[in-house]
């Protein structure tokens, strides 16, 4: 009976110290042997030689030892951890990979770097990420469960308590997700996660629910109010050309100038609103205002009615006579043209409002943002990465060459502290030696260059040289425009 119960305290004994010594984890999705480490404190190595039958490739819901290095109080210990697991901001301490993200926009939803990103997904072997990829999420990104609780508690408190106001926007022609983000101070995925509806369309007149800071909302309505008030000012005045009496409006009438004229053009094959407007002396937004029916597409073959000087009219007509008696009389008539946009796809491409060409090129690419990658592409059926470039320019008369090489060859390059909005930017990516990638320039800010561009896993989209991938990649700047 002795010796029974000396066995049985035995092994009591035996249990109990194996107990103290280690710890029981189940194996969860995504999970490997430097995350688990990680989430006990102790070393790979640690686990690896506390299971040396385990199989190199860990199977869901086994079961591992983990060393307890802290073997007194143990059950203290667990009580503690019991007390203040933490909640991951995501499902689970996984993130599941979305559209349009890569490691940069995860590791900012997470604040934390994309080194620790990297150092939790040792299996990572690119910065190229798949849509439906799960990511483990470090430590650094998580909050207690108390934490948690009374973050959700107090959430609605915080969002009254703050200085952020929600206004509704309705989206006007012309306006991308780029240009709304950038004008209320938050990026394009914060608008898209805002108003889920938009993710992969635009449409005119939307009406968008936007969370912005209350300077930005008090600026925008003043913006809106100056303009609401000029546009009711313009139509209040009376035009005339033989008073200058103040009008019922209580504004001096305008009085147009006696040496600006109105001419009839007919567009022609290839011919942009650009085109048209340089040739006249005016912008694209008076060329629009004085043709309201164009705000859309430019019909060939419109008739179009603008208002332009005198001289430009009569320098554009003598220059119509030229060609005309050139084709009757066969004898070469030389003819100095105005051109606004000298195409050569050689050197620098001069043009007179730099500043104006710079941000309709801008507008006109990003309003590809969602538009699909797609080999040889140059619609919005799909482009690829020069693809996009060559598009985008030539809406505005300028040819560039067809790859990302050829294109790298035009304009002169400048020092990336130099780059200014409407550079070109070149990469070589998956270690080539040469130039196999280009985007073109919309921002720079303290060193960080902004590019749109049209990527193999997420279709045209918007980058920075933040990122370690491009940053690494990271080619020349190219000025083509002058």
């Amino acid at each position: 009976m002795v010796f029974r119960l000396i066995i049985v305290l035995f092994f009591f004994s035996v249990g109990a110290f194996s107990q103290e010594k280690y710890i029981k984890h189940t194996i969860s999705k995504g999970e490997n042997l430097t995350v688990i480490a990680k989430k006990y404190g102790v070393k790979p190595k640690d686990i690896a030689e506390a299971n040396p039958d385990a199989p190199k490739v860990l199977k869901l819901n086994s079961v591992l030892l983990i060393p307890n290095n802290n073997k007194k109080g143990t059950t203290k210990k667990t009580e503690t951890i019991a007390n203040t697991t933490p909640a991951v901001i995501s499902n689970s301490n996984l993130h599941e990979v979305q559209e349009k993200e890569n490691l940069w926009v995860i590791s900012k939803k997470y604040n934390i770097s994309v080194e620790d990103l990297k150092n939790a997904n040792p299996t990572l072997e690119s910065d190229d990420l798949k849509i439906g990829q799960k990511l483990n999420i470090p430590s650094k990104a998580i909050v207690s469960i108390d934490n948690a609780s009374k973050n959700q508690k107090t959430e609605d408190q915080k969002i009254l308590s703050s200085t952020d106001v929600e206004v509704v926007v309705e989206v006007k022609p012309k306006e991308t997700k780029y240009i709304i983000a950038k004008k209320y101070g938050i990026t394009v995925a914060e608008l898209e996660r805002q108003n889920p509806s938009i993710k992969r369309k635009l449409s005119v007149g939307y009406l968008l629910k936007i969370k912005t800071s209350k300077e930005k909302a008090d600026q925008q309505i003043k913006d809106a109010s100056i303009t609401s008030q000029t546009q009711v000012a313009e139509k209040a005045v009376v035009t005339s050309e033989n008073t200058g009496q103040i009008t019922e409006a209580g504004k001096p009438e305008v009085i147009p100038s006696t040496s600006d004229v109105e001419v009839v053009v007919e567009v022609l094959p290839k011919e942009t609103k650009y085109a048209i407007a340089k040739k006249y002396g005016i912008t694209v937004a008076e060329l629009e205002r004085q043709n309201p029916f164009i705000k859309g597409k430019l019909p060939i073959g419109y008739v179009l009615t603008i208002r332009t000087s005198k001289e430009k009219a009569e320098t554009l007509q003598a220059s119509k006579v030229a060609l005309v008696a050139k084709d009757t009389l066969g004898s070469p008539v030389q003819v100095a043209e105005n051109l606004e946009v000298k195409r050569d796809s050689s050197t620098v491409v001069r043009v007179s409002n730099h500043s104006d060409l710079v941000n309709q090129l801008i507008v006109n690419a990003t309003e590809n943002i969602g538009v699909r990658y797609r080999s040889g592409g140059t619609t919005r059926a799909g482009f690829d990465c020069s693809g996009l470039m060559i598009c985008t320019f030539n809406n505005f008369d300028i040819k560039l060459p067809r790859s990302s090489i050829e294109q790298s060859r035009i304009g002169f390059k400048v020092n990336s502290e130099e780059a200014q909005k409407g550079d070109l930017i070149f990469f070589k990516t998956n270690g080539r030696r040469q130039i196999n990638h280009v985007g073109m320039v919309v921002e720079v800010l303290d060193g960080e260059i902004k590019f749109v561009h049209s990527s193999t896993h997420g279709g045209v989209m918007i980058s920075s040289t933040r990122e370690p991938y491009y940053g690494r990649t990271f080619s020349q700047v190219n000025r083509v425009l002058q």
